[in-house]
């Protein structure tokens, strides 16, 4: 019977084809794929913006990033203050979506988490996109969940902290090289290298770790000849370079009288901020390393580091819940393809992202002193891994049950009969992780005898099916299984949305090892916004406004911690002497005279709980102190005021 040759395409079934392939996405898209991805992306929408009214405000950060939202050099440079005076301790690019969105919509909590809780979806949705490309819907909704799921991701995303932007420019970059392999074109490369320079404006340093991995992939993977491919990837290198560069460059070339002294460093150079005192200074004990000042590296010291650290009991349920089958799938999706041609690109994703992985891990466990929160970036590489992973064994586990696997060729196939029991053996093995990392905190315990027994239910369907059940059996199955593996991190992820635990503001984490008060929480300490200074905050800056006479700044500070809740409440100039660690040479005491002389100062608010300088040691010897009553309160605590206008 002769077959009846197919009609050929009409034109909108051309343009949709077109369309479909440049997009990732094919033209007969299963019908749940949409919406459950909607789904998806609603589930992370909520889970990031519930009560961001309320938002744990990182308190150096929020002041900030006020201050960046009144004052176009505040914003450009970074400077704590809206003079301007002193930077923040990072590069100003993470900040910047905040700062707008704070002066779009005025001085409030909500519109400073805002962006967070943007580029979280963000980031979201373009991992499907990217995990689609490669491994198809399944995978890809696999992924996105995860990623969503994942506790630090929630606690992250409703804070003012850099990471949550490097993550999502980081997901761009990879999207961008995946693109660059699989079109064979020049222009997703630099687009590439352009996404990694924009993430180096996030987070500086970190952002140039998936560099090494990136450029393997495309020179391992990339169609064309070595040389072409090497040039190629120089190329790239050189635009993440010249991205990552242009803000330190601009800044470096800019009289030092028209930018902020940049805060930790001993010498107001900009490389020094970003190679020294976030660069060197993580990797050994000198202090001082590349010009970073002294105490810098001490103030990191939280005990996060070793081989062990994604699997400590801190840092393991905020991020680890997934990490056998992303180490499973990265190991067997690449030896499963071996032997296949140098340009296959399933084999091309598992290195990209488990390389991601590898490389995180590896510097995590020799620098000094890391956040909890750091590990976000890793949580897109354990996400699409698991995705990828789980659609591999699917497939494995399918064929072995397809017509083209008879009992003959079955009973032949030892390998194919092994195989088929890698997809249960997973589920099993990622149930049994997700137990021993919550069993020694007793969290939500209801949820462990719940996990196996979606366990059971997925792995003894998945193990004994034979060749005429059902595949809605087996669907069911399935879903019980990957239901299993997330239903204990969706737990700890919700809980973040509880004030008690989402961590310190600080530090975000989820669950009770991020819990932020020991007490009732009836009992929990209000959460300061921008729009919500207290009741001493307030008699302080009525106080020095009434009294202030023209001078420039309304008063110095020792130290970020002395001027944040001030700059939180109101966007004023003021002079925060000695930077976040109360350690920056500025300003220097005679240059602080100096102000005082020209009456550009009156007032300095001093602490006990920051380093005495030589600045502080002029306040002292040269001001009269001013008691906590002259504004209202019996005391304030560690914190003393001096009015340098009338001498001791």
């Amino acid at each position: 019977m002769t077959a009846t040759p197919a009609a050929p395409p009409t034109g909108a079934q051309r343009g949709r084809r077109a369309a479909s392939h440049r997009s990732g996405r094919p033209e007969d898209a299963p019908r749940w794929e949409r919406p459950a991805l909607a789904a998806v992306l609603a589930v992370a929408a909520v889970l990031y913006a519930w009560g961001i009214g309320h938002a744990a405000l990182h308190p150096f950060y929020s002041a900030a990033i006020r201050s960046m939202a009144s004052s176009p050099r505040a914003f450009f440079f970074g400077g704590l203050d809206s003079a301007g005076s002193i930077s923040i301790d990072k590069l100003p690019g993470a900040f910047w979506p905040d700062a707008v969105s704070v002066w779009v919509f005025g001085p409030h909590t909500w519109a400073a988490a805002l962006p967070q809780v943007v580029e979280g979806v963000l980031t979201v949705w373009l991992l499907h996109r990217i995990v689609r490309a490669w491994a198809g819907p399944f995978a890809a909704l696999t992924a996105a969940l995860a990623l969503t799921l994942t506790p630090v991701t929630v606690a992250l995303n409703r804070a003012t902290i850099p990471d949550t932007a490097l993550t999502l420019l980081l997901v761009a970059a990879a999207g961008a090289l995946q693109k660059a392999v699989r079109t064979q074109r020049l222009l997703p490369l630099i687009t590439c290298g352009v996404w990694v320079g924009l993430a180096f404006q996030a987070k500086m340093l970190q952002a140039w770790l998936v560099l090494p991995v990136f450029a393997a992939v495309y020179q391992v993977v990339a169609p064309g000849t070595a040389l072409k491919r090497a040039l190629r990837v120089l190329l790239a290198g050189a635009v993440a370079l010249a991205v990552s560069c242009s803000w330190m460059l601009v800044a470096y070339v800019t009289p030092a009288a028209d930018h902020p002294y940049f805060d930790g460093t001993s010498n107001n150079d900009p490389f020094t901020l970003v190679f020294g005192y976030n660069g060197l200074s993580r990797f050994g004990s000198d202090p001082t390393a590349f010009g970073a000042v002294p105490g810098t590296a001490a103030s990191r010291t939280t005990g996060n580091t070793g081989w062990d650290m994604l699997i400590n009991h801190t840092v393991g349920p905020q991020i680890a819940w997934l990490l056998p089958l992303a180490v499973v799938a990265a190991v067997l999706g690449i030896a499963r393809r071996a032997g296949r041609p140098r340009t296959d690109l399933p084999r091309a994703g598992f290195m990209l992202w488990g390389g991601w992985l590898a490389v995180h891990t590896v510097v995590f466990s020799v620098s000094n002193g890391n956040h909890a929160y750091y590990t976000a970036v890793i949580a897109p590489a354990i996400a699409a891994l698991a995705g990828g992973g789980l659609a591999l064994f699917r497939s494995e586990y399918e064929a072995r049950y397809e017509a083209k696997y008879g009992p003959e060729q079955m009973a032949q196939d030892a390998a194919a009969g092994r195989r088929h029991l890698v997809l249960p053996a997973v589920i099993a093995l990622t149930t049994a992780w997700a137990l021993i990392l919550a069993w020694p905190t007793r969290f939500l315990p209801w949820l462990l005898p719940v996990a196996v027994l979606l366990a059971v239910c997925g792995v003894v369907g998945l193990w004994s099916r034979g060749p005429r059940t059902s595949p809605r059996r087996t669907q069911v199955a399935l879903a019980a299984g990957i239901a299993a593996i997330l239903v204990v991190p969706a737990g700890w992820a919700v809980s973040s949305l509880d004030p008690l635990y989402a961590g310190a503001a600080t530090s975000p984490m989820a669950g009770p090892v991020g819990k932020s008060y020991d007490e009732h929480p009836r009992h929990a300490p209000r959460r300061k916004g921008l729009d919500r200074p207290s009741a001493r905050d307030t008699a302080l800056l009525d106080y020095l406004t009434a009294h202030r006479h023209g001078e420039k700044y309304l008063l110095a500070t020792q130290a970020a911690y002395t001027a944040e809740p001030l700059l939180r409440a109101k966007s004023e100039p003021i002079l925060v002497m000695g930077g976040f660690t109360g350690s920056t040479p500025f300003p220097t005491a005679q240059q602080l005279d100096g102000l005082v002389t020209a009456h550009q100062l009156r007032y300095a608010l001093l602490t006990t709980r920051r380093p005495t300088t030589a600045a502080t040691t002029w306040v002292k010897s040269h001001c009269r102190r001013v008691g906590p009553t002259a504004y209202g309160l019996r005391t304030d605590g560690s914190f003393t005021l001096y009015d340098c206008a009338s001498p001791r």
